[in-house]
């Protein structure tokens, strides 16, 4: 018994901002997938003091800040129309990545630990509600699911890529050549949406349904003289 499924891809257009948006999102996750797997051996090896129990208050200082920036960096850039305050943010959340992941460097005391702990989950807090931001008002039409799906694929490839190469790096060249990567990453995914010129202030291209119920499109200045 055989059973053939078939995958029609034909249309299946991906925009250029997708594709931007997708890879940037790729070097930032995976970049950071690097540290993922050698995070708690790095810190009970090189920070005096630090337990089993230190990793998982940093671990919690993380996801609690991410999870309580977030929300009102949402609110407060939905409150204003257009992409220039995602796109500042997007870019500042990026650069306070990379800072941060250098930052783990230069840690001597538990202390500062935690404070670089919440700066990384300032920058991710910020990240994400900018970056879903402007992905979400230029997903390509009809392809809503496919174009979130690539980009979830992508940086779930690029984790798992990620965490066996950041184990094999950290082995052999040491836990410093780890967090430099991350920084790299983080760095050049800025770099990559900045030096796109159509991409510094993009146009949203798509109305989001569940966004904007009830949205009708503008009349064009002929259709309004005709009105008249």
């Amino acid at each position: 018994m055989r059973i053939k499924v078939n995958i029609d891809t034909t249309g299946l257009k991906i925009n250029r901002i997708i594709k931007f948006f997708v890879l940037s999102d790729l070097m930032v996750w995976g970049g950071w997938g690097l540290v993922g797997p050698i995070f708690s051996i790095f810190l009970i090896n090189t920070i005096e003091g630090a337990t089993v129990a230190t990793v998982g208050g940093v671990v919690a200082t993380y996801w609690i800040t991410k999870s309580l920036v977030q929300l009102p960096v949402a609110v407060a850039l939905d409150r204003h129309e257009g992409e220039r305050d995602d796109f500042y943010t997007l870019i500042f959340a990026l650069l306070l990545a990379g800072f941060t992941a250098l930052s783990y460097l230069l840690v001597e005391d538990i202390v500062t630990l935690y404070l670089v702990a919440f700066l990384q989950g300032l920058s991710f807090g910020l990240y994400v509600p900018s970056w879903a931001g402007i992905f979400s008002r230029h997903l390509d039409k009809e392809h809503y699911a496919f174009d979130w799906s690539l980009d979830s694929t992508s940086i779930g490839m690029a984790s798992g890529v990620a965490a066996f190469a950041g184990g094999a790096l950290a082995n052999a060249f040491g836990f410093d050549v780890v967090f430099i990567l991350a920084s790299v990453f983080s760095f050049f995914s800025a770099m990559l949406l900045l030096m796109v010129p159509d991409l510094v202030m993009p146009k949203a291209t798509i109305t989001i349904p569940f966004r904007f119920p009830g949205f009708m499109r503008a009349k064009t200045p002929i259709e309004m003289e005709k009105k008249g």
